[in-house]
């Protein structure tokens, strides 16, 4: 007779997740994509006019600043809205909720036997979610408008990640003219490095090949700069 031996079971495997909803991510990219290429664009377009020197300081700092200042505005104003936005559905939720409960209720419900659960376990679902107003709300909310009440995104978070992101990638470029660099080649081989490096980082972070997204991102900030630098040498040969 053969006894066979109970398998040991293994070990729970437990997991994590990154923050996705905290509203730093995106301007934080956003913003340091655009200062490293606006910026190298920009010293590009003034150095193909007026030759490397004071005029290229002047103009990275300005964009620097400029760029830095107006994303930040920018992004505080956005994420500022659309939470606004999104209080004003919630609070239009929380309305309906104590107007009409049973119909909220219902219509949860109806949403559970949508996905799957038949009808007695559904209306049982809803029935228990809905005991306590509050996580009744959450609910809600979270079914209808995608948003979770109590993780809205921060329009300062946005803000102050935006800036500092726009800025450190504007002085990328703007750092060898500050040591007196009298040409763009070694902006020109930083902002490639910082270009290709940054977008392999985020390529990693959102588990995209990492020479993928250092191409990907080197290609369209090489691109910006060489127009612009274009641009800037035609305008010079013209204002001459």
């Amino acid at each position: 007779m053969t006894i066979e031996l109970a398998r040991p079971h293994s070990p729970e495997q437990h997991h994590s997740h990154r923050d996705v909803t905290g509203g730093w991510l995106r301007p934080a990219v956003f913003g340091a994509m655009d200062g490293l290429v606006s910026n190298f664009a920009l010293i590009s377009g003034v150095v193909g006019a007026a030759g490397a020197g004071r005029a290229a300081v002047l103009a990275g700092f300005a964009g620097l600043a400029a760029g830095a200042f107006s994303m930040a505005a920018g992004e505080y104003t956005s994420v500022k809205s659309q939470t606004e936005l999104m209080r004003a559905e919630i609070a239009v939720e929380r309305r309906e909720l104590a107007r009409n409960p049973e119909a909220e209720q219902a219509e949860l419900a109806a949403l559970y036997q949508a996905r799957g659960l038949d009808a007695d376990l559904a209306r049982r679902v809803a029935e228990g979610l809905s005991a306590d107003p509050e996580q009744a709300l959450r609910v809600h909310v979270r079914e209808e408008l995608g948003v979770d009440p109590d993780d809205l995104p921060s329009p300062y978070v946005a803000a102050a990640s935006s800036f500092c992101a726009f800025s450190a990638g504007a002085l990328v470029p703007l750092a060898p003219f500050l040591f007196g660099a009298s040409g763009l080649v070694l902006a020109v081989v930083l902002s490639v490095l910082g270009l290709f490096g940054f977008g392999a980082a985020v390529a990693v972070m959102t588990a995209r090949p990492w020479w993928l997204g250092g191409l990907r991102q080197l290609a369209l900030g090489v691109g910006a700069a060489t127009v612009t630098f274009g641009l800037g040498h035609l305008l010079g040969v013209t204002v001459a």
